[in-house]
């Protein structure tokens, strides 16, 4: 497979990149494969669980992103890849990644994608989703203690703590290197209607050729 389009997706946490990704997804099924920056933790075994917990997971030092470069890299160029899958209660990598095989467009999400250059060079659409702070940190404590099992008070902290000051320092920025700034989170309806019709163009043209 030689027509593999690659579409960056960034922007702060609880911006709406999971609302626009799944958007995709819906649309377009098993053309589609999401791979998440998230998937790419470092794991860090060898500290004890109390001491991960302390680490600021929002800095580009978090991330194993020169795996990610590269098994996007080997997705658009037909190949077959293992991704990592992380356990975000433990902190840690599960023992088994997942298989993942090239489809016609992958979608890499995460809130910094869009700031490390050696991603951005693989992405054919960059992607910044926008959305007020305050919106944005609502989001951010219903999702992490619903789905990660994580409490109030810890997610409150890990925000004013490393969240905010590494999205004023990395993230923002990042929104320079975006091809398309979708304002208003994930229900932009004209940003959504123009990536529908890229993508469709695209799969249609990949099928066609």
């Amino acid at each position: 497979m030689n027509d593999v389009l690659v579409i960056g997706i960034a922007g702060g946490t609880g911006s709406g990149k999971s609302t626009l990704t799944h958007f995709i997804k819906e649309k377009f099924g098993d053309d589609v494969t999401v791979i998440l920056h998230d998937d790419y933790y470092k794991s860090f075994e060898e500290i004890p669980f109390e001491e991960r917990v302390k680490l600021n997971y929002d800095e580009p030092q978090a991330y194993d992103t020169d795996q990610m470069a590269r098994d996007l890299a080997a997705l658009k160029a037909g190949e077959t890849v293992e991704i990592p899958i992380y356990d975000y209660a433990g902190y840690i990598r599960t023992r088994e990644p997942r298989l993942v095989k090239p489809t016609k467009v992958v979608i890499a999400e995460g809130l910094l994608v869009l700031s490390v250059p050696k991603l951005c060079d693989v992405f054919d659409v960059s992607v910044f989703v926008d959305a007020d702070a305050d919106v944005r940190l609502i989001r951010r404590i219903r999702r992490d203690t619903a789905e990660r099992g994580r409490t109030f008070d810890s997610v409150v902290d890990q925000y004013f703590t490393t969240v905010k000051p590494m999205h004023e320092k990395y993230v923002e920025p990042s929104k320079k290197n975006a091809d398309l700034v979708v304002l208003h989170g994930g229900e932009n309806r004209v940003a959504l209607d123009l990536l529908y019709h890229k993508i469709k163009n695209h799969i249609e043209g990949a099928v066609n050729g």
